[in-house]
């Protein structure tokens, strides 16, 4: 079998944590994603490993990710909010006892939110990382790492015009030598994350995941430096390459400082995710925006919603019709539907490496997906990509791979510089750089001068002391960098929130940093720090010298 197909999922949030509140509505996006993505995905690909499935998936958990996975309130307090649901669908289970459509489908919800819990809790005993592990031990899954806490890289660095370029013409200083101040932002990004990496999985990462798949020049530099081997851009990264792609798409290209470049490929991508025409439009399937949340009577909706309404996970209406005349959901169909679809997307992908293969290589056709696309966004998700993973092993054209393996079978390819990229709308950076989040970027860099600064100072010779306060000072900066905010900024979605944690994050920084240059630190303060944003406990502040 020559052709190669490599199924990616990118699996990330940001690290959304408030113990200083009883309950916070932001954390209910890590909960959301456990019960309808995570845990979902887990039990597929435990149930193909049980059925003696041949597989190779490839995954990225992004570090802050793993830090939720692994903190102890958030575990505790995604178990209460699992114990809600269950209360709220036995109470749907009384209230439609009239209604056998509504009955069955309160029924359906009961069923998951119990197994849902008896899997996190007796089976997985509250540590999903332990099976992602246990996973990739088998060799069915390659995890791959990730930047610390997903800041948009190329655009952490100070650009300036380069001398004789057209004026606006910008280079990212990822190119600059890596001890220039504005060199580290990016490395701290990269490294941090190698590390958290190693910590995790007790082994080095051949892959990683580039967060919004974003390219800049020197970025592949770095990346030597941390040893990976390859990671992914958006198609036009590597089609608009230096020079151009011969082999197009079909096989990756390395970058002159040696890591591999592979290319998300478009036409099977769109088929999945796109709003015209894409698989999760079908009229059979869940309506994510139709939540008993939001449809029932306070008096009926209980505790689930603190005192707001909410997405609470029950829904019982398909995509059909419009908004309020939308009919009941027949998981029987969708599941159906999902079969059939995986069936369309394996032949789409045989007519597509069957044309390339008579080009003269072994094609590899690269599909990556955001992991809460399954589940969360489109329920029917886990079902589809589990058809598709059962069906694949009969293919004759192709075979489920993954870049490492690629790259282990066809060591020779073309050197090529590739583009500034992104994979978010229109290709490029504006999604994270536009009027409405210009104002952030100014202020990483001044932060991130300040950091590169005191960790020179304190590069010889530190205390304890000392060093609490610049790990400190690495996690909040680090959590200020990530490209969640300017997203949610800029499609409106949460933007207060995200416009507080930014701000909030650059506030303690900046606190801290005046403090520790002064010599004044307040400790309780930074006790506060600690347990508010304590994620990274081995943070290697060095990095930023």
């Amino acid at each position: 079998m020559p052709g190669h197909l490599a199924l990616i999922l990118h699996a990330h949030l940001p690290f959304v944590r408030h113990p200083e509140h009883e309950h916070f509505l932001e954390e209910d996006w890590f909960f959301e994603a456990m019960t309808e993505s995570y845990i979902p995905l887990l039990r597929m690909m435990q149930r193909l490993v049980d059925d003696h499935v041949p597989f190779k998936l490839t995954m990225s958990l992004t570090p802050t990710l793993c830090a939720m996975l692994q903190d102890k309130l958030l575990c505790q307090r995604y178990v209460q909010h699992l114990d809600l649901l269950i209360d709220l669908a036995e109470r749907e289970q009384k209230r439609n006892r009239n209604q056998p459509q509504l009955r069955e489908l309160a029924d359906f919800y009961f069923k998951i939110f119990r197994e849902t819990r008896r899997f996190f809790v007796d089976e997985y005993k509250c540590d999903l990382l332990a099976s992602f592990r246990e996973l990739r031990e088998t060799g069915v899954l390659e995890i791959i790492a990730s930047a610390a806490t997903h800041g948009l890289l190329p655009l952490l660095q100070e650009p300036v015009v380069a001398e004789g370029a057209d004026l606006g013409a910008p280079v990212f200083y990822a190119s600059a030598p890596r001890s220039t101040p504005a060199a580290t932002a990016a490395r701290a990004q990269i490294l941090i994350g190698r590390d958290v990496y190693a910590e995790l999985f007790g082994a080095e990462a051949a892959g990683f995941w580039l967060p919004e798949c974003a390219y800049g020049p020197g970025l592949d530099s770095i990346l030597q430096e941390a040893n990976i081997r390859w990671f992914v851009l958006d198609a036009h990264g590597l089609l608009f390459g230096t020079p151009r792609p011969r082999r197009s798409i079909y096989a990756p290209s390395y970058t002159p400082a040696g890591p591999a470049a592979f290319a998300r490929d478009r036409d099977s991508s769109r088929q999945v995710w796109s709003a015209q025409g894409g698989y999760p439009g079908n009229p059979a399937y869940r309506e994510f925006y139709r939540d008993a949340g939001f449809d029932l009577p306070w008096e009926h909706l209980g505790p689930v919603g603190h005192g707001t309404r909410k997405f609470s996970g029950v829904k019982y209406h398909r995509i059909t019709g419009a908004s309020d005349e939308k009919e009941l959901y027949d998981p029987v169909v969708a599941e159906e539907v999902a079969e059939t679809q995986a069936l369309h997307f394996l032949e789409e992908r045989r007519r597509q490496i069957r044309e390339v293969t008579t080009a003269g290589f072994d094609p590899i056709v690269v599909v990556p997906f955001d992991a809460e696309l399954f589940g969360h966004w489109w329920f029917e998700g886990p079902r589809f990509l589990e058809f598709v993973i059962r069906r694949a092993t009969n293919e004759r054209d192709f075979h489920l791979s993954t870049p490492s393996e690629y790259l282990a079978a066809n060591p020779t390819h073309q050197i090529i510089e590739p583009a500034a990229s992104t994979w978010g709308e229109n290709g490029y950076f504006e999604v994270w750089l536009n009027p409405s989040s210009a104002w952030i970027y100014p202020q990483l860099h001044i932060a991130a001068r300040r950091m590169s600064e005191g960790a020179r100072r304190y590069a010889q010779t530190c205390g304890a002391h000392a060093d609490r306060v610049l790990k400190q000072l690495a996690r909040e900066l680090l959590l200020a960098q990530s490209s969640d905010w300017a997203f949610l900024i800029k499609t409106g979605t949460a933007r207060e929130y995200a416009t507080k944690r930014t701000i909030d994050h650059l506030c303690r920084f900046n606190r801290l940093h005046d403090q520790l240059v002064t010599n004044s630190v307040n400790e309780e303060f930074l006790r506060e720090c600690e347990s508010r944003d304590n994620l990274f406990p081995n943070v290697n502040w060095r990095y930023y010298v």
